[in-house]
């Protein structure tokens, strides 16, 4: 492992003179996100540290604060070794600033491909993978289908058909959050939409600074289309008064209130812990649905393809690269597993079998690696100077504030 942990990490961005460079080997420390994994995580660390190959101390950060802590030691002499982070754009200034190190591409091999895609900046690897994947897909309540003898849709087609179906029975046919703070989830179907109309180039451009992009025929068709679900009475008449947050939108979908709801695939441990007889028994998935005539992949999925560890210059070289190979060992894959998750290496296959639903593992892992592309959200990829105001643009589409013509200028409007 030594040795090849030599091999492993290469300076990114614009390089390093040799009074900034680290030692290879020592102790390095680990910043990482509060959450459920962390005891699998601390397990692999306390091995890794018996292997003689240096020490990594992991450091776990609470949830509030943790990117402005980040950002703020990423400017300092308390910069990390390694960090937990959500690839995409967050990492953009690192890489320009010459803080990270580009990775081995034979660390690849061991990950799925489309969950490596954001993990890249400018052609450089700077993290893989270190979570499980959180696809966004549609769930459904079999009972509420069941009663109304119809199946979950196909096509776009079948979804608008059954908009009209739910409507009559009384049911909300999606349940949607279109609160303040929950507009994220009415960028799903935005992200979607796009992909399926026009394929990932398209947003791959405005991610990487073509803001002409947006006048694509394909955004104001995607723009076009919600304004009909909406107008259809898709959503209901009062989904601007529902929030994700305290459960409201799944609560609607678990009661039989709404058919529907586009969203990630961490909804199901949230109906397992707020209702988990309908988790088990009652709570349907399936892929997003084709487009006729659209040019995107009907297998290419949106959402977040998983978090990844990046190692800063600040890092012993040798002591990060060794770490970074624990990333897919058998043991914390089984440890990520045994939490829920759902991890992109290629290896994870054997281990969802003892996950703690097996069937609903192995079909986010299939869509994963059945993915030819795999677009990160747009608020992560595009980071905060321009994903936190196209979420206000969004949310004045979908509520009436503005035409679906107004929508695009507005977005257009937002870097000039």
């Amino acid at each position: 492992m030594a040795v090849s942990a030599a091999l492993v990490l290469g300076v990114a961005g614009c390089g390093l003179s040799g009074s900034s460079a680290s030692s290879p080997t020592g102790d390095v420390q680990f910043w990482t996100l509060q959450d459920p994994t962390n005891t699998a995580q601390q397990a692999e660390v306390d091995s890794f540290n018996t292997a003689g190959h240096g020490k990594v101390t992991l450091s776990v950060i609470a949830k509030d604060g943790y990117k402005d802590k980040l950002r703020t030691a990423m400017g300092s002499s308390q910069m990390p070794g390694m960090f937990f982070n959500w690839g995409g754009g967050s990492l953009d200034d690192y890489v320009h600033a010459g803080k990270l190190v580009t990775l081995d591409p034979a660390l690849e091999s061991h990950f799925l491909p489309a969950a490596l895609q954001a993990g890249t900046v400018e052609g450089k690897l700077v993290g893989i993978p270190i979570r499980g994947t959180q696809p966004v897909f549609l769930f459904y309540n079999k009972q509420v289908f069941t009663d109304a003898g119809v199946q979950p849709p196909k096509t776009w087609n079948d979804l608008t058909n059954l908009v009209g179906v739910f409507k009559s029975r009384g049911i909300t046919p999606f349940a949607l959050a279109g609160t303040g703070t929950d507009d994220w989830t009415e960028l799903m179907w935005i992200e979607y939409l796009v992909d399926r109309l026009a394929g990932p180039a398209l947003f791959n451009k405005i991610q990487a600074g073509d803001w002409t992009q947006w006048k694509d025929p394909a955004v104001l068709k995607t723009a076009q289309l919600v304004r009909q679900l909406v107008d259809a009475g898709a959503f209901g008449t009062s989904y601007s008064s529902v929030s994700y947050s305290s459960g409201g939108m799944s609560t609607l979908l678990s009661k039989g209130k709404a058919a529907m709801m586009l969203m990630g695939s961490w909804e199901y441990a949230t109906q397992q812990t707020d209702d988990p007889s309908f988790a088990k028994n009652g709570l349907g998935y399936v892929p997003f649905p084709t487009i006729a005539g659209g040019q995107g992949n009907p297998d290419d999925v949106v959402g977040n393809p998983t978090n990844y560890i990046s190692v800063t210059t600040k890092a012993a070289q040798q002591t990060a690269a060794a770490f970074l190979q624990t990333t897919y060992s058998d043991s914390y894959i089984a440890g990520l597993v045994a939490q829920g998750e759902v991890p992109v290496t290629t290896n994870a296959q054997a281990a969802l079998a003892k996950a703690p639903d097996p069937g609903y593992a192995q079909f986010q892992y299939d869509l994963v690696r059945n993915a030819p592309s795999f677009t990160q959200s747009w608020d992560q990829a595009l980071g905060l100077t321009l994903g936190t105001p196209l979420l206000t643009e969004i949310q004045k589409l979908f509520n009436g504030q503005d035409t679906p013509e107004q929508f695009v200028s507005a977005v257009q409007a937002l870097k000039q």
